[in-house]
């Protein structure tokens, strides 16, 4: 395929988590003799296979990947550290090939790759103590209500169980006395390529459907061993979510293994949800059904490299 000289195009894959994103990345990577930058942050982490459904081996081989499990949970690394680091990965394969891909269900990196991230004032590191004082004595709930007072419009699209989101959002909200979401969106980045968004949906039922059926197989697995081997780091940010978190509960007497799986699938629906609700705002995002042939998907893009 002849393209005009400097022009790349970055094909970004997303949806909700157990969609068939992983699946259609590389058949789009395979078509257009490219590489995949992965822009799942629960997938960043050497620890963390099974729960975060990291690509098999055979899926890792048919396609050169990035940013899958290139850091220790014991690491520090943030969105602008992805950002950064993607960003320069993304100008190295743009020699090598004119178009590229990108996959991943972490709605705030895709972001940051699309559009750069927003500027956020300096804030007084006591507003942080402070509040992790108030997450270790009152809970994750008692912070969840409080943004919801400060910051309704962000408490609609954060990660509610992330506590590390819930406390930056409360810790802008309360150092500047604006609203965090007050914040987004500023700032837009010039960036090399143009953007080709494909998104995958399905109806609610069959996503659920597909959600239970990972959860059940992530247990088949071996999801306990994963997770037992991790438990000494239970407390690190890394760790604070689906999958893992329910787990911990469990090897620390706090309910059955049925109960802790059921809480899995339940948690994992939520973050379905909340994945769409992002997503759907992206701009010029062209949505098929999970089920498309991917044929179909390569040939639309196809027209428009064309």
């Amino acid at each position: 395929m002849s393209l005009p000289d400097n022009t790349h195009y970055l094909l970004v894959v997303i949806g909700p988590t157990a969609i068939g994103k992983t699946a259609l990345a590389i058949q789009l990577a395979q078509h257009f003799q490219c590489e995949i930058l992965s822009c799942d942050s629960r997938q960043f982490f050497k620890e963390m296979t099974i729960g975060t459904a990291v690509p098999s081996r055979a899926e890792l081989e048919a396609v050169p990947h990035h940013f899958i499990q290139h850091i220790s949970i014991e690491d520090t690394y943030s969105v602008g550290d992805f950002e950064r680091d993607a960003i320069a990965q993304l100008d190295r394969l743009f020699e090598k090939n004119k178009v590229q891909v990108m996959v991943g269900g972490s709605g705030l990196y895709v972001n940051a790759i699309l559009e750069g991230l927003d500027e956020f004032p300096t804030i007084d590191p006591r507003i942080r103590e402070e509040l992790n004082q108030v997450l270790e004595k009152k809970g994750l709930p008692y912070l969840q209500r409080q943004l919801k007072e400060l910051d309704p419009v962000h408490y609609e699209k954060v990660a509610l169980d992330n506590p590390q989101r819930v406390t930056r959002a409360l810790e802008v909200s309360i150092g500047t006395g604006q609203p965090y979401s007050s914040f987004l969106a500023k700032k837009k980045v010039k960036r090399n390529f143009i953007p080709i968004v494909i998104g995958l949906e399905a109806p609610r039922e069959k996503m659920y459907e597909r959600i239970n059926t990972r959860v059940d197989k992530m247990l088949e697995m071996g999801l306990l061993d994963e997770v037992k081997a991790l438990l000494p780091y239970q407390t690190l940010n890394a760790l604070q979510t689906v999958g893992y978190r329910e787990l911990f509960r469990y090897f620390n007497g706090e309910g059955t293994l049925e109960e802790a799986m059921e809480e899995i699938k339940k948690n994992t629906r939520r973050f379905a949800k909340r994945q769409i609700t992002w997503f759907k705002r992206t701009p010029n995002a062209t949505w098929y059904d999970y089920q498309t042939d991917p044929q179909h998907i390569i040939d639309d893009i196809t027209k428009q490299l064309n």
